[in-house]
This record gives structure tokens, C-alpha cells and sequence, in this order.
């Protein structure tokens, strides 16, 4: 049976990943499906569409947030109520939400543990959005529902994002 080498938390903090940014698990560093066009025109879309409209908040895309003393996730978008301090480094505050876009390579055991690390550290929402189906789901500590009316929200503060504002120019195909 392999083994994976783990290191500590300070290594994977000062290390710079050439082929992109990686996620840090009790000591061991896990590459992302990062995705290809798609993925990236929809994030590009998404924190657009959040900053135009929403931009009393901050939002930034695949920033590295804190979830633990040992857990590092990068959300392909996320937005935080308060803004963070001026300082380099990842967040170490949960932010308010995390978006995650699949890509074809992201498997549901990997995406189920990142919504519970999500939801553990205090994000109050999580959205995932299927490309290929353009469908929408909200995750809270309450548990997961579709946006069946194609409109993927938050509460207290309320913000909305209507999949179509992000599916209009085909960009899912």
C-alpha cells in the first residue's frame, strides 16, 4: 500500500505551485480540478455578475480559505459580508458564501467532504453548479435543495444569481 508524505502546514503556506494552486487536508496537498474554458469563462461570468451587482461585499476567485488549523480549500468564487484586513495570505475568516462549478474530473466524494469542510468552518452557503445540466444547488447546515426556478440565493443577506445570467451566451456547450 503507498504512502503519502505528509508535511507541515507551514511548507504547503509557503510553497508556490506552478500548475496551480492546491488544497491542504492533515498534512497532505491534493491538486484541484481546475477545469478548462468552461470552467474558467463561468467563474469569470459568476464573480462578474457578484461584483457588479453586489459589490458592497468582496468576492474574489480561488482564494485560499482557512477551515481549520489543518484544512486549507480553494472555492472556485467566494464572497464575505466583511471585508478582509489588508494582510497577504489566505482567509482566515469563513466566507458568508462558497461557489464551486464542476468540472467533468470532480468526483462526489471529493466535492461532498469540501461542502461539509465548507459548512463546518462557518460558510453559511455553498452553491454548486452543473455546467453540463445548468442546474443549481444550495448547500447549508440544513442540508441541499435544487434551485428549481434557476435562481441560486442566499439569506440575511439576500443574493441571488440567476443561472441564465451566466447560460446566456452558451458558454456551457
Amino acid at each position: 500500500m503507498a504512502t503519502t508524505a505528509l508535511i507541515p502546514v507551514e511548507e504547503y503556506l509557503s510553497t508556490s505551485y506552478t500548475d496551480g494552486d492546491r488544497e491542504y487536508v492533515d498534512g497532505e496537498v491534493l491538486e484541484r480540478n481546475v477545469g478548462e474554458r468552461n470552467h474558467a469563462r463561468l467563474q469569470l461570468l459568476i464573480a462578474s455578475f457578484l461584483n457588479a451587482n453586489y459589490g458592497k461585499f468582496w468576492s474574489a476567485t480561488e482564494c485560499r480559505v482557512r477551515m481549520s488549523p489543518t484544512r486549507f480549500r480553494i472555492p472556485d468564487i467566494c464572497l464575505a459580508t466583511v471585508r478582509p484586513g489588508p494582510e497577504d495570505g489566505p482567509l482566515t475568516d469563513p466566507p458568508f458564501l462558497a461557489i464551486e462549478v464542476l468540472s467533468p474530473d470532480d468526483r462526489a466524494s471529493d466535492l461532498e467532504e469540501k461542502i461539509r469542510d465548507y459548512l463546518a468552518c462557518g460558510v453559511k452557503f455553498v452553491w454548486v453548479i452543473n455546467s453540463r445540466t445548468r442546474a443549481g444547488f444550495v448547500y447549508t447546515s440544513d442540508g441541499m435543495r435544487e434551485a428549481k426556478d434557476g435562481v441560486l440565493r442566499t439569506e440575511d443577506p439576500c443574493i441571488e444569481l440567476p443561472l441564465a445570467n451566466i447560460f446566456e451566451d452558451g458558454s456551457s456547450r
